[in-house]
């Protein structure tokens, strides 16, 4: 039996949830990213329980994968601001009540910057905000995703992600979203690599815990710590890089989300693509 490719892109939730399924595919997928509410902002619409209830009929007709709910890029966690602080938890404890209506989904999160804190610091406050949001009947997994470690970004390493997943309390209820392009700019290989990378992150977090990944190239060199996200196979990492890590073993059956700098036609240009670097697609 062959493995199923989970593959998508982030989505637009202006035409509701139910667009974000038509959007989907439209783009040849069959998962998605998205906001729940403005990625620069706090806002969200109210939830619209009819439309929720037809996304999850049509994901389930079409056997779609996991969804990825990506928070919003303004959450800091560990800000020294309390008011941010306390602005990062209301954001993440409503968003994750709204993605407990499609159990079995996926909630993404930056760590944050400490601000000069430290990274001591920035541990204890993302854990203490973990150990708030998660409860034991969830059944939507939080992930903590890898960073390229501009400035004073926290989970640049996967270090740095370990000794926040060790001061979680329901460790079950969490996992990581590895980013290609924030890796790579982090200094991790994984062109000539991979292996090696991926040896790596299990000796210090655990295969078992990584639950999905940004496919994304880069702008910039391995080592940067830049940020700036490429299309598929027009950047530093190239095409072959990509081709490695979709028919990885450890990763294959992962989904795989792309953040590219397209469109939803451009990203279905892609997507076909990766399918045509899948070893034994149909």
């Amino acid at each position: 039996m062959k493995d199923k490719f989970i593959i998508g892109a982030h989505q637009s939730m202006d035409k509701g949830f139910e667009g974000l399924f038509n959007y989907a595919v439209e783009a040849q997928s069959n998962t998605f990213q998205f906001f729940m509410r403005n990625p620069r902002g706090s806002k969200a619409k109210d939830f619209d329980y009819k439309d929720a209830d037809r996304l999850k009929e049509l994901m389930e007709e079409s056997s779609f994968g996991p969804m990825l709910c990506h928070a919003p890029y303004t959450l800091n966690p560990c800000s020294d601001k309390e008011y941010v602080r306390e602005f990062a938890f209301e954001v993440m404890e409503d968003d994750i009540k709204r993605m407990e209506y499609f159990p079995g989904h996926l909630y993404n999160f930056h760590p944050g910057s400490h601000l000069k804190q430290g990274i001591d610091y920035a541990v204890e406050e993302i854990s203490s905000l973990l150990n708030k949001i998660l409860f034991p009947e969830m059944q939507t997994t939080v992930l903590l995703e890898t960073m390229s470690g501009k400035g004073t970004e926290v989970g640049r390493s996967f270090e740095e992600l370990k000794k926040i997943i060790d001061k979680v309390e329901l460790k079950d209820k969490l996992g990581v979203c590895l980013d290609t392009c924030h890796i790579y700019d982090a200094g991790c290989d994984i062109v000539s690599d991979l292996e090696g990378v991926l040896k790596e992150f299990d000796s210090i977090i655990g295969l078992e815990k990584l639950k999905a990944i940004h496919l994304n190239d880069s702008k910039n060199p391995m080592g940067s710590h830049k940020d700036r996200h490429e299309e598929i196979g027009k950047g530093t990492l190239g095409i072959e890089a990509f081709k490695k890590i979709i028919n990885h073993r450890d990763l294959r059956n992962l989904p795989f989300y792309l953040e590219t700098p397209l469109d939803n036609w451009g990203h279905r240009d892609e997507v076909l693509l990766l399918k045509s670097l899948r070893d034994d697609y149909e």
